[in-house]
């Protein structure tokens, strides 16, 4: 080792970010192999390089004894002494063991398993970079493609985007620079292995903290988000400074902080709703861009029934019900949507079902009552339909003098046409007998009067 070697150190340092330290350390585990494997030993050595001059010293650890068996392991004690005049018989001694021969062949050992301590160094490096970005977005060119796994180089390492977290119908080419969001780090054997995302919420509440100075400031809150990716995004944002409008400072001056987060999305459209402590404003907002007659609550079943003008059913809907699903999704409530004439309908029929339910009820009181009546006595709605009916027959079968007494009460309200008729026979017949009676009355006065006629001279 001379200064030459000292000074690619110095270099490896600068340009892996690896610590000299540490690559003196893998060096001097690397001659204790080769040094062990060259001179097929077994002995417990230690490799020192001073990292002043980049010389190599060799010691090996020996147990003082009176007489040697092992030389890799002992040490007689005289020889012992030589290096340490007060050692004694049992103790342990680092003595240098260090070959004449040893420079050539460590130093071709040494080289391959300090290139291997330097990779793994570095790949535990960047390890720790990166574990600690989880959450952040990165940058980087996509670099190939692997089945249907995008490789995107990032610098110092690749990433692998998933097809499950790829943006739908968004397409790659070599070179191209794109914005990741790191998913997870993990540690294989090849490295660590970084696993990014397009398609996560995460990415846009990302850019919406690097687009929206308030967002990163933290004057405006980003409360929720529900995403589909690729297609729309709702995210609800909040101010804690009354003066300043959070929906406003997102979408920005004409629109461009909220434009080039859509861009960056490949045209993701992206709805920014104002969040709200009472579940009905905020279910409201979230149902932009239809405009919301009335929000009803169901607080146990936690469900939500909106009412929206006719001709914005369709709108709060969304296509394939994507903006209701999301508007659910954001709001943590699950959402039922009526038109106003839904509801009038349904109130209308509500109405009905009432209505039919009281008369219902009122049959059947009626009918109780009807099957009460033959047992009670002198009264109830029951009764007086009996009497009715049967006093048609009384009159009928009765004599006119008894007719002419209960007629009176009982005719006027039931009695049939026959009555009528008879009552009418009843009369005239009255009538002859009467006129039968005064004629004979009339005949004897003419008679009288003619036989004093008679007699007058």
């Amino acid at each position: 080792m001379n200064k030459e070697f000292l000074a690619a150190i110095d270099t490896l340092e600068k340009e892996k970010g690896i610590g000299k330290e540490t690559l003196f350390e893998a060096i001097e585990v690397a001659l204790i192999s080769a040094y062990k494997r060259n001179f097929n030993t077994t002995a417990n050595v230690r490799v020192n390089i001073d990292r002043e001059t980049g010389g190599i010293k060799v010691f090996s650890l020996l147990t003082v004894v009176e007489e040697v068996s092992n030389p890799q392991q002992e040490v007689s004690l005289a020889e012992a002494r030589v290096y340490d005049p007060h050692c004694q018989l049992g103790d342990q001694i680092e003595m240098e063991v260090t070959p004449t021969e040893f420079g050539r062949i460590a130093a071709q050992t040494a080289k391959q398993v300090v290139i291997q301590r330097i990779r793994e160094a570095e790949r535990e490096l960047i390890y720790e970079n990166y574990v600690d970005r989880v959450e952040d977005i990165v940058g980087g060119l996509v670099q190939r493609f692997d089945q249907r796994n995008v490789i995107i180089d990032l610098g110092r390492t690749e990433a692998i985007l998933p097809p499950e977290e790829q943006i739908p119908f968004e397409r790659y080419r070599q070179g191209q620079r794109i914005k990741t969001y790191i998913l997870e780090v993990k540690k294989t054997t090849k490295g660590p292995q970084v696993i990014v995302s397009r398609g996560h919420s995460g990415m846009l509440k990302r850019l919406f903290e690097l687009e929206v100075p308030e967002i990163f400031d933290g004057i405006v809150q980003i409360k929720g988000i529900a995403r589909e990716a690729g297609y729309r995004s709702k995210v609800a944002v909040y101010s804690t400074n009354k003066d300043v409008d959070p929906v406003g400072a997102c979408v920005g001056p004409r629109g461009n902080r909220v434009q080039t987060i859509s861009n960056e999305l490949n045209g993701e459209k992206i709805d920014i709703i104002k969040w709200s402590e009472q579940p009905e404003e905020f279910i409201a907002n979230a149902l932009s861009p239809a405009k919301v007659i009335s929000v009803e609550l169901n607080t146990e079943e936690k469900v939500a029934t909106v009412t929206v003008p006719d001709n914005q059913l369709s709108l709060a809907i969304g296509k394939e019900g994507q903006n209701a699903r999301l508007a659910a999704k954001i709001t943590g409530w699950k959402i039922d949507i009526f038109s106003e004439s839904q509801i009038a309908q349904k109130n209308l029929s509500s109405l009905g079902l009432f209505q039919e339910d009281e008369t219902q009820e009122g049959e059947a009181l009626k009918e109780a009552a009807e099957e009460e009546a033959p047992g009670a006595e002198g009264g109830g709605e029951g009764a007086a339909e009996e009497v009715s009916q049967e006093a048609p027959k009384e009159v009928s079968n009765e004599a006119p003098e008894d007719a002419a007494e209960e007629a009176p009460e009982e005719i006027p309200e039931e009695a049939p046409e026959e009555a009528a008729e008879e009552d009418q026979e009843e009369v005239l017949e009255t009538a002859s007998e009467e006129a039968s009676q005064e004629a004979p009355e009339k005949g004897d006065k003419e008679e009288e009067g003619g036989d004093s006629h008679e007699q007058t001279p």
